[in-house]
């Protein structure tokens, strides 16, 4: 709360390059939603590249540690004025200046009333802040995890919080090793993200525990701490920073491997889906998909998008390997 509410000002009073990284290129609409953001809600934002899934249109999402409300006001756009966005951050200081800006990006976007709130509380107890079970449709954060001790907690909430076929989009730092003692406890490593970074694979043991379906690997790049001094306190331990989706895939969803067919019917991708690392969808093209995927495309948002047929390869889920 200092770290973010005091000591840092402005995203240029980061001390490493951890909350810079860049995540794969974004639409021209996410672009141009980006642009209608106001200027001190950019200033003030410290996470690490664009946190958007596709097929946003009348979903609730739920942002987790949204800091100044970049991003929902970015999600606010797409998801239309039937949909609803929530942050929720621990920072006084950051959900006030979310707060703040609240009616002119209504007006900008053209809104009769708001479809977005911030609310003050921590993601490890989302139900202390009001939050309802099976209540949102996508959970997303951005580079704030590792701020948060208990990341079994967190995803423990964030399932709870998800509707059956729901998602957890989110983009995080992760070590090539669990960290030591000293990196653990060094205050500005905290608060740059690094001290608090998962090992990657307490990634899928953790989510696998919570009940999600296995971690889904997106995008990943290499991070370069860039400050000498901070660089000899980790050592040799590596970090990339990462994104991944987890489902909250309903039991009846569950069959076998399947074929799946995308119908392009998702605004900014209508001739491609990259879904993630593993898979990716062209319009009308028949793709085999083993049957954790197929589970996930039958019981998610993304049902109307796809036709699936039984059959396809019978493959084991594939891994992305952080």
């Amino acid at each position: 709360q200092d770290y973010y509410g005091k000591e840092l000002q402005k995203s240029e009073d980061l001390r490493t390059n951890a909350c810079i990284t860049s995540a794969r290129p974004v639409s021209e609409a996410v672009r141009d939603a980006l642009e209608r953001v106001h200027e001190e809600v950019v200033a003030r934002y410290y996470g690490c590249g664009l946190v958007i899934p596709e097929c946003l249109a009348s979903c609730r999402v739920l942002d987790l540690g949204s800091g100044s409300g970049r991003d929902c006001y970015l999600l606010s756009q797409l998801v239309g004025e039937r949909g609803h966005v929530t942050g929720i951050d621990m920072t006084e200081g950051q959900v006030e200046v979310a707060k703040k800006h609240v009616t002119y990006h209504m007006e900008k976007f053209g809104y009769q009333k708001p479809n977005v709130d911030f609310l003050q509380g921590y993601m490890e107890k989302l139900g202390d802040a009001g939050l309802a079970d099976e209540s949102y449709d996508i959970v997303i954060s951005n580079c704030v995890i590792n701020l948060a001790p208990d990341k079994r907690a967190v995803l423990r909430e964030a399932y709870r919080v998800l509707k059956p076929g729901g998602e957890m989009y989110f983009s995080d730092i992760y070590a090539s090793q669990r960290l030591s003692e000293a990196v653990r406890k060094h205050r500005v490593l905290w608060g740059e993200c690094l001290a608090g970074a998962l090992f990657w694979g307490d990634l899928y043991s953790i989510a696998g525990e919570v009940g999600f379906s296995p971690p889904r690997l997106v995008t990943a790049s290499p991070i370069t701490i860039g400050n000498k001094e901070l660089e000899g306190v980790v050592g040799d331990c590596r970090f990339v920073s990462a994104t991944f989706r987890l489902f909250k895939v309903p039991g009846s969803s569950r069959a076998g491997p399947g074929q799946a067919i995308y119908n392009g019917g998702i605004a900014g991708h209508e001739r491609e889906l990259v879904f993630d690392a593993n898979f990716t969808f062209k319009e009308g093209e028949v793709v085999d998909v083993d049957a954790e995927t197929a589970a996930i495309l039958r019981s998610s948002r993304f049902a109307d998008e796809f036709l699936i047929r039984a059959g396809g390869a019978d493959a084991a889920a594939p891994q992305g390997c952080c």
